[in-house]
């Protein structure tokens, strides 16, 4: 038989369907729909966690909300302006009300909602490649490619999350895309420290020392073999970490170092409300709840996945 990269794609799919009914015609009894992949196996598991699957269809409503924000917000967000309703609570016509400028903060809540969403998942992006990178380097060859990276991760540890971004942004000047970069920045420890941990355990296992012993470069264990066996804590991690970068940007915009008037992100339509919070509580309320359910969501929806992806969890 052939090896299966030298054949043709519609060959490669015979094949692996002749070895599958060869496996199922190996063991008596046992019908197709009765094996059960890993996927299978992750699905059945979450979906009995009604929690998390709440938290999974609230984040997807809110990524599809975020992407067509721009056209289904009642109100243009920036450039509208009712002179005659200025900070008037709820009503018909203004659904969560109107801020001190006139403007339906409706409209900007759902706009923001891209603003934010888009920081909080760059921000993790970034972070999430560089720390993994990083870490697969550390725990694979150990040494001093182990040293230098901790020790650097050790220092980034030692300050708390939104100073070191706050000094990344004072250096650097306020706006979204710094924001961004000084957030990602200290997610890089994170990933980091916990892709070296799975990679210390798994360059021991057998499989890794078989593919030493027939040649396969450091590449392509580090790539093809270690990485695979921890993308699942990744995804896990990468998702709770989406809510802490939302709070870290919101935080900045909030100080005034981030997003700036009149963009409606959410932090920044809190910093614009601290004038009017005693006189219209509604200002702050609405962009403070979108935060609050938004963080929420992501760290349920982690939680989940984390309890569906480890094997140890029995459904």
């Amino acid at each position: 038989m052939p090896p299966l990269t030298r054949l043709s794609g519609i060959s490669k799919v015979r094949l692996l369907n002749w070895r599958r009914q060869a496996v199922i015609n190996a063991m008596p009894g046992i019908k197709p729909g009765q094996i059960r992949t890993p996927w299978h196996e992750f699905w059945r598991r979450f979906r009995r966690q009604p929690v998390a699957m709440g938290a999974g269809i609230f984040v997807l409503l809110l990524i599809a909300v975020a992407v067509v924000a721009p056209w289904i917000a009642p109100f243009d967000a920036e450039n509208y302006f009712d002179y005659d309703r200025l900070n008037d609570g709820p009503s018909m016509m203004h659904w969560f009300g109107v801020d001190s400028l006139g403007r339906d903060i409706f409209s900007r809540v759902l706009v923001g909602a891209q603003i934010s969403l888009a920081a909080g998942v760059f921000a993790v992006l970034i972070g999430a490649v560089i720390g993994t990178v990083l870490g697969l380097l550390a725990g694979y060859y150990e040494g001093w490619w182990d040293r230098i990276i901790m020790r650097i991760c050790d220092v980034l540890f030692a300050f708390p999350g939104i100073l070191l971004a706050i000094a990344v942004v004072a250096v650097m000047g306020s706006g979204m895309s710094n924001v961004i970069i000084a957030v990602a920045i200290f997610s890089i420890p994170a990933f980091a420290r916990l892709v070296r941990g799975n990679t210390l355990v798994l360059k021991q296992q057998t499989f890794i020392e078989s593919a030493r012993s027939i040649g396969a470069s450091d590449a392509n264990i580090l790539f093809s073999h270690i990485l695979p066996g921890t993308v699942s804590s990744i995804v896990v991690y990468f998702t709770m970490r989406i809510g802490v970068s939302i709070i870290s940007a919101a935080s900045l915009s909030f100080l005034g170092l981030g997003a700036q008037p009149p963009t409606p992100e959410w932090g920044a339509m809190l910093n614009e409300a601290r004038a009017d919070m005693v006189m219209a509580p509604h200002v702050a309320l609405f962009p403070a709840i979108a935060i609050f359910l938004t963080v929420l969501a992501f760290n349920l929806l982690g939680d989940g996945l984390r309890d569906a992806l480890d094997p140890k969890i029995k459904g």
